[in-house]
């Protein structure tokens, strides 16, 4: 089993922006050092959920700083891009870390962030699918030839190319059967946040599609995106994810407060403890988090757990202390556990 982190890189705790994103790319050493897969980050806009609001910047610098850790996106927005300058940007990326690049994409998961931008948000689904055609094409083919509904272009050459080939590996987000199907078919790799329940039931569904379709390659990752706290003691560990939690829910629905809207995100409504039971999020000492991490492991048949150490208002020394006791006694005892070595 390998683990990654997943960073919003919310701007709730207090420091100047500038130490802000220093703080994050020193965590970003730690989890290098850690022995850590994946650096991922996501991508907003408008809310103070959005300190990343360019992924490839923010990875461009955390390449340079780490050393064997890959960095990635989950994902960014596609609509949000022109999508062969950001097809030129993966290539830049890819070359600058040397072929330490994962890629994922996503259509946005706020409208009014893409509103702000001035895309049709009513037609967001369709620009993501031919957006990503483009950039796989252009990644795979060196050039781009396509004609859709919102972008036509014609022989263009591209003089950028990606490190790794024939492209950078891409990660999907997978919330329904259809989707699980979709990422096994395109030999995406796979993260998951819901209930540990359906974790199971989408990832046996990735595997059955992948071997349906006759793929024999190497095993791709099936991931479990989780938000995680360790403390050395549970009550600790709880009462620094109750309270960072409050400000992330915040942040997350600072937009649909802004406009009056509902989110349609199960569980965005709900507070740490209340999503502890489903398995989305895990606080406390290290052997709780072992014990809960190892149990969904076996569950699920996941191999990869994407975890979000950092949210809402939590210091630097809240960040930092989790992120060592994960690494010297979570992992360890994670590693002795045969099926998950």
């Amino acid at each position: 089993m390998k683990f990654g982190a997943m960073d919003h890189l919310d701007l709730s705790n207090g420091l100047s922006q500038a130490d802000h994103y220093e703080d994050r790319l020193k965590l970003g050493e730690m989890f290098d050092r850690a022995g850590f897969h994946c650096f991922h980050v996501t991508e907003h806009h408008f809310t103070p959920l959005g300190g990343c609001s360019s992924p490839s910047v923010f990875l461009s610098a955390l390449a340079q700083r780490v050393k064997q850790m890959r960095v990635g996106t989950l994902v960014y927005a596609v609509p949000a891009h022109h999508p062969i300058k950001l097809l030129e940007e993966i290539c830049m990326l890819d070359q600058m870390s040397r072929g330490r690049l994962d890629i994922g994409f996503g259509r946005g998961s706020v409208p009014e962030e893409l509103a702000y931008l001035g895309v049709d948000t009513k037609a967001a689904r369709e620009i993501y699918e031919e957006g990503v055609a483009i950039i796989e094409q252009g990644l795979r083919d060196g050039r781009v030839d396509y004609e859709g509904k919102h972008f036509t272009y014609r022989d263009v050459p591209l003089h950028l190319k990606p490190y790794q080939q024939p492209m950078p590996p891409i990660w999907y987000g997978v919330h329904s059967t259809e989707s699980a199907h979709s990422a096994a078919r395109a030999r995406f790799h796979l993260v998951v946040n819901a209930d540990t329940r359906v974790c199971v039931k989408y990832i046996a569904q990735y595997r059955e599609e992948l071997a349906a379709t006759g793929y024999d390659g190497p095993e791709p990752f099936t991931g479990l995106a989780r938000t995680l706290v360790v403390a050395d003691t549970d009550e600790k560990a709880r009462e620094i994810a109750h309270r960072a939690y409050l400000v992330f829910q915040s942040n997350f629905t600072w937009m649909h407060r802004r406009f009056g809207r509902v989110p349609q995100h199960w569980g965005i409504d709900l507070k740490f403890d209340d999503l502890v039971p489903s398995g989305r999020c895990i606080a406390g000492s290290p052997e709780t988090v072992a014990r809960e991490l190892e149990e969904q492991h076996r569950l699920t048949g996941a191999n990869y757990a994407v975890l979000r150490f950092s949210f809402g208002d939590m210091s630097f020394d809240e960040m930092s202390r989790s992120i060592e006791l994960f690494s010297t006694k979570v992992m360890p005892a994670l590693a002795r556990v045969p099926e998950l070595a």
